[in-house]
């Protein structure tokens, strides 16, 4: 179900329309007009309607419940920076690649995670690696929770050999092509 504006000539009327599927075609059915769309609104009708709709979800009850003072929050942890950039890191293929890097030597925690962490520190905080693990306990980071300041710091490592492995190989090259 949702709400719409139908426009009618001139007018603008407030629905509440539910869909239905009926074979392979979704159909649309009015199930009531409310009136008036823009009386509706600046009324403060359409603010009372979704309150009282909205008393019997359980989400709306815990936000009330905050704003009356009958709950506290404890705490908090931002959400946005892992979000967004979880689905560009993903995207690029960066965990197969930090994993496939890591293989080659037993850790018993996630590089890439610790490597997604510090990457992401260094997005939206300068410092350290010991500046990154107290900055993620303000933030909500799958699989970061039990990371320690010595994860961050060894994670970098298999990346660092491998870089080394890579310039070594790039030197003899150029050293073969100069000869």
């Amino acid at each position: 179900m949702f709400v719409r504006i139908k426009k009618v000539k001139n007018n603008s009327y407030l629905q509440i329309v539910e869909n239905r599927r009926e074979g392979k075609a979704v159909k649309q059915r009015v199930l009531i007009t409310l009136g008036n769309a823009e009386e509706f609104i600046t009324s403060g009708k359409l603010d009372s309607l979704a309150r009282s709709f909205l008393k019997y979800t359980q989400a709306v009850k815990v936000v009330d419940a905050h704003k009356e003072g009958s709950i506290i929050a404890h705490g908090t942890k931002s959400l946005g920076p892992a979000l967004v950039f979880e689905r560009l890191w993903k995207e690029l293929g960066i965990p197969a690649a930090v994993d496939s890097l890591a293989k080659t030597k037993r850790f018993r925690f996630s590089v890439e995670r610790a490597i997604f962490l510090t990457v992401l520190h260094r997005l939206f905080a300068s410092g350290s690696d010991r500046a990154a693990e107290s900055w993620k306990k303000g933030y909500a980071i799958s699989g970061t929770e039990a990371l320690e300041f010595q994860h961050l710091y060894r994670s970098i490592n298999p990346l660092g050999e491998r870089i080394k492995q890579d310039l070594s190989s790039l030197q003899e090259v150029v050293v073969e092509f100069d000869d």
